[in-house]
């Protein structure tokens, strides 16, 4: 009977389980790997037949046999490396080289042509995987284990992580003759990291655009910042992350599989604690913002999910760039379709862009005079149209920093103030939105905007002068809401009054 060990393949974000099954029969020489193998599990063979060689087993091709490795479901692409350490278990249980039980256990693994373990991506989608689907025990490389051990973070002791160096370790102990420790990871380490962000209150001026980011992070709302040059658009986006509440152990365990995914742990931080912060340079390609390549990878509105998305220099960015955003930043996540794969990445984020009034930057400058003509700020404005416009929530225009304001002392600390009020309206939005599958006022759908956002007569008579005069779109009506409900919640107010409305219709009738 073929000898069968258990592992994991990434589709995406998530994982599927593999059989991996050998039948070892008298024939001429072969290694055969069916189940749609890419070039690198097929490459599997060769290091395996090195490392057990150097191990003191015998490897395949030293005797006259026939190997047939099937990796099952054998529809289903298999990519990657880490099938090494599992089919050659799977080889040296077949061949009565070593006896141990295979189930409840899964496997995942490089090895290296000594039969060292190296690191694998997607650990952590294998241990929640193997969690759901009711495994007792997971055994990868050492430098993986405190990733996978994030599981019982969340859902205590559900899962044994065993962190093993190389095969021979691997095979002691599954033998019984060593005792491998279960990996219990200190994340208090790491989640008690020490922020070194700026400080809100280290910046001079700009009052408005400060209670536009407070509002923004409120709600996790979009939010564009216009004005000239060395206004501070681009140190404000910066210091934004300082009042920004830490990610829950729901929202830490959907981010750091997401940078597993993509290869950008390590074992001296394995886990994603802070809200991801993203600044792409404008010369980004699509592929690198949105995600892509062959085999595809997650981009750069991927790696910003529960977090922000920088965009400076907005207008700067290629066209198809930015059009592309339309679908991600309405659905919050994004569908990479090719030939022969479907790929669903989340992309949750929050977009803060800034860019100047017009190409020069000093359109509407007291002290410079602005020499762009009116079809070249024509030009520049309309590289952003009105579908992305539209998906944007909050604008706003900084002015030049005055004087008085930039050679003042004062010197507060503002950022922990502010946080704190972010933190309280998220934790009324995590209460709200507890039956609701979603965590932050700008996920509302419109039924759910009408469940959460009623008005008063006052309230909608306000509203209807704007729609009446054409200042606001189907979309916008509901992304003021949104945004009047988050200011709301700043204000602990259980229902949405006028002064939050008008709040609210200011900074969505702002756009440059």
């Amino acid at each position: 009977m073929p000898s069968k060990v258990f592992s994991c393949a990434n589709v995406g974000l998530e994982s599927q389980l593999i059989e991996v099954e050998i039948d070892i029969s008298f024939g001429l020489k072969s290694f055969e790997i069916v189940g749609l193998p890419t070039k690198a599990v097929e490459e599997s063979r060769e290091r395996i037949k090195s490392a057990l060689k150097f191990l003191g087993f015998y490897a395949p091709g030293t005797k006259p046999e026939k190997i047939i490795l099937n990796l099952a479901p054998a529809d289903l692409k298999k990519e990657g490396s880490f099938y090494d350490l599992p089919i050659a278990l799977s080889y040296l249980l077949e061949s009565k080289q070593i006896k141990f039980s295979p189930e409840k256990t899964i496997f995942l693994g490089e090895l290296s042509l000594k039969g060292e373990l190296k690191p694998i991506r997607g650990a952590l989608s294998s241990a929640i995987l193997a969690k759901n689907l009711g495994f007792e025990k997971i055994i990868l490389p050492k430098e993986n284990a405190n990733e996978a051990d994030l599981i019982n973070w969340v859902f205590p002791d559900c899962l044994k992580v065993i962190g093993a160096e190389n095969l021979k370790e691997v095979v002691d102990y599954l033998e019984g003759r060593i005792k491998i420790e279960e990996t219990k990871t200190d994340l208090s380490l790491f989640l008690k990291k020490e922020d070194v962000y700026l400080d809100f209150g280290l910046i001079k001026g700009q009052e408005s655009a400060k209670r536009a980011m407070e509002i923004a992070s409120a709600g996790a709302h979009n939010l564009l910042m216009t004005g000239p040059p060395g206004g501070g658009k681009t140190i404000l986006a910066k210091a934004l992350p300082s009042i920004l509440p830490d990610l829950t152990k729901e929202e830490v365990l959907e981010v750091t599989k997401i940078y597993s995914f993509a290869g950008l742990l390590s074992d001296k931080n394995p886990v994603i604690v802070k809200r991801p912060f993203r600044p792409p340079h404008h010369s980004a390609s699509k592929v690198s913002i949105l995600g892509g390549g062959n085999p595809i990878r997650p981009g750069e509105i991927t790696l910003a999910h529960r977090g922000v998305l920088f965009l400076d220099e907005l207008p700067e960015f290629q066209r198809d760039v930015i059009e592309g955003l339309r679908q991600p930043m309405e659905e919050g996540k994004i569908v990479l379709l090719r030939a022969n794969s479907r790929v669903v990445f989340p992309c949750q984020f929050m977009l803060i862009a800034a860019a100047n009034p017009c190409p020069c930057g000093n359109l509407n400058n007291p002290f410079k005079n602005c020499i762009c003509s009116p079809t070249q700020i024509n030009k520049y404005k309309r590289k952003l149209s009105g579908p992305i416009v539209d998906r944007i929530d909050i604008f706003v225009e900084l002015p030049y920093v005055e004087s008085k304001d930039l050679l003042s002392e004062k010197g507060e600390l503002l950022s922990e103030k502010i946080k704190e009020n972010v933190k309280k309206a998220r934790l009324i939005q995590k209460e709200r939105f507890k039956n609701e599958k979603i965590l932050t006022n700008s996920e509302m759908n419109i039924s759910q905007v009408e469940k959460f956002c009623p008005l008063d007569e006052k309230e909608k008579s306000l509203l209807k002068n704007y729609l009446d005069k054409g200042l606001l779109t189907a979309r916008g009506y509901h992304r003021v809401l949104k945004v009047a409900r988050t200011i709301a919640d700043l204000d602990e107010s259980e229902k949405i009054k006028a002064s939050h409305l008008q709040e609210a219709l200011v900074f969505r009738t702002n756009y440059f």
